[in-house]
């Protein structure tokens, strides 16, 4: 039972930072100040596309939850991948922005290590 509970909870963690990721980018770009216009659009696109990304993993897990639980070993297998995939995101942002003084920037590896070592758990417990 307690397997579930985390998934959900790791769920909804990922799907929050992810929209969190995604509703403030027109200031994020906007404090690029007069940055080419290539690399203010490239910025949009990333900080997008890693918001859609986490999404994407989080309503993934949920709803594999719902669906087969953590008794199907595929499932488990899909768990697990996502758990890898967080880590990855959570490395990269660790290296790419541990010089930044943007708090949720410096947030986002222990954030999403969280959200991938409670996936990891549920598939355990």
């Amino acid at each position: 039972m307690l397997g579930p509970l985390l998934n959900y909870l790791a769920s909804a963690v990922i799907i929050g930072w992810g929209v969190a990721h995604i509703v403030p980018t027109r200031e994020v770009v906007k404090s690029l100040g007069e940055a080419a216009i290539d690399s203010r659009r490239i910025m949009e696109i990333e900080w997008v596309a890693e918001g859609l990304a986490l999404v994407f993993i989080g309503l993934s897990t949920f709803v594999l939850t719902v669906a087969a639980g953590l008794a199907d070993p595929v499932a488990v297998l899909v768990y697990r991948m996502n758990a890898a995939a967080l880590i990855v995101f959570a490395v990269w942002t660790y290296l790419a922005g541990f010089k930044t003084d943007v708090l949720p920037v410096k947030l986002c590896p222990a954030v999403l290590s969280t959200a991938a070592g409670l996936i990891v758990i549920a598939t355990i417990v």
